[in-house]
């Protein structure tokens, strides 16, 4: 995931990497899935990661891939440090180079020629996606592989009943929420495949997951959802119903009984989409 650079204390940097780390473990086996089912023969040794957070696509790549070795490149210095530090955890800091760069501006670093160009949950933050796809086409050889993976919002976590004094709380939240990124994030939830092709790609396959963890007393959970659920209070506080508001507070308060961390019930539903699309001349 791709944004504005921040400083490494900055605690908006921190709290984005905490929820790309509990998304990576959350949803490992659903990443992994997508990896499996890239056409990829031979299997890639050269992989850029475009927009690699703190690492969830690069790991999940370098264990599918024994033999590759991966260009992680973002524009925040404190989830490129965060990734290098996993890399080195893992023994396998020989196989992971990390570039901090701007994708939006038109000169970039020499990423070498890679076989496989991976961006998951990164290409709708760019303001000019249609030129870095350009980029990327003009980035991989004949027979390289552009992977796509967009998600369709914010995982839910809540049944609609929730909570007893508001339900629908969670969806009205969201409401807000992708109302304000529509404004600003204008191609989250678009369709990738056009614009692929568009670039000069042959879409090889498009494939839609959906995700759904039934997840009771699963602590991780727990906090992927408390965590998700504080990013999004942040953005749509100043447009919730006094009583909305005060019924989330009480969720995310983690000393309270209605705690979302001592609900029973909580599920992680959301969507993801992967396109693989080739550069075929």
């Amino acid at each position: 995931m791709t944004h504005a650079p921040h400083h490494h204390g900055d605690s908006h940097d921190a709290g984005q990497a905490e929820i790309l780390d509990l998304d990576a473990e959350v949803l490992a086996a659903h990443l992994n899935e997508i990896t499996a089912w890239l056409p990829l023969d031979p299997p890639p040794e050269r992989i850029v990661d475009l927009g690699s957070g703190t690492g969830a696509g690069t790991f999940a790549l370098l264990d599918r891939f024994p033999e590759a070795h991966v260009i992680a490149v973002d524009s925040s210095a404190g989830h490129l440090e965060r990734l290098r530090e996993k890399a080195y955890a893992r023994g396998e800091a020989e196989r992971v180079r990390t570039v901090q760069a701007n994708l939006d501006q038109p000169d970039w670093p020499d990423l070498g020629t890679p076989d496989l160009v991976w961006a998951s949950a990164s290409m709708h933050h760019l303001a000019h996606p249609e030129r870095v796809l350009r980029t990327v086409h003009d980035l991989l050889p004949v027979g390289g592989l552009c992977a796509v993976v967009e998600l369709a919002g914010f995982p839910r976590f809540l049944p609609a009943t929730a909570p007893d004094d508001r339900p629908g709380l969670e969806e009205r939240c969201h409401a807000v929420s992708d109302h304000r990124h529509a404004e600003h994030l204008p191609h989250r939830g678009v369709d990738w495949g056009p614009m692929l092709t568009a670039a000069g790609f042959t879409v090889e396959g498009e494939r839609l997951l959906t995700v759904h963890i039934e997840a009771a007393g699963d602590r991780v959970v727990g906090a992927y959802a408390l965590a998700s659920l504080h990013r999004i209070r942040h953005s749509v506080a100043d447009a919730l119903a006094a009583e909305d508001l005060a019924a989330l507070d009480r969720l995310l308060d983690t000393d309270s009984p209605h705690s979302i961390l001592r609900r029973s019930d909580l599920t992680v539903r959301t969507k993801r989409t992967v396109w693989a699309a080739r550069r075929t001349a």
